[in-house]
């Protein structure tokens, strides 16, 4: 799944771990769902959507089978 997430949290001049913090996750935890090495719980995808103020479609984007 691809995401919109390092650059969300680039935009506001957070770290990883500012990010991690705020979630109340791991920094690693953070890096594996920003290079799509792990797709978030749906709480957890529900928690960054919200600490972004955006919708989970505007953050994650779900890929079609081929």
């Amino acid at each position: 799944m691809k995401n919109r997430l390092r650059v969300l949290r680039a935009e506001r001049g957070w770290s990883q771990q500012d990010l991690a913090t705020r979630l109340e996750v791991s920094r690693q935890s953070v890096n594996a769902v920003e290079t799509g090495k792990y797709d978030p719980s749906l709480p957890l995808a529900f928690r960054i959507a919200a600490l972004f103020g955006m919708a989970i479609e505007d953050i994650f984007l779900w890929e079609e089978s081929q």
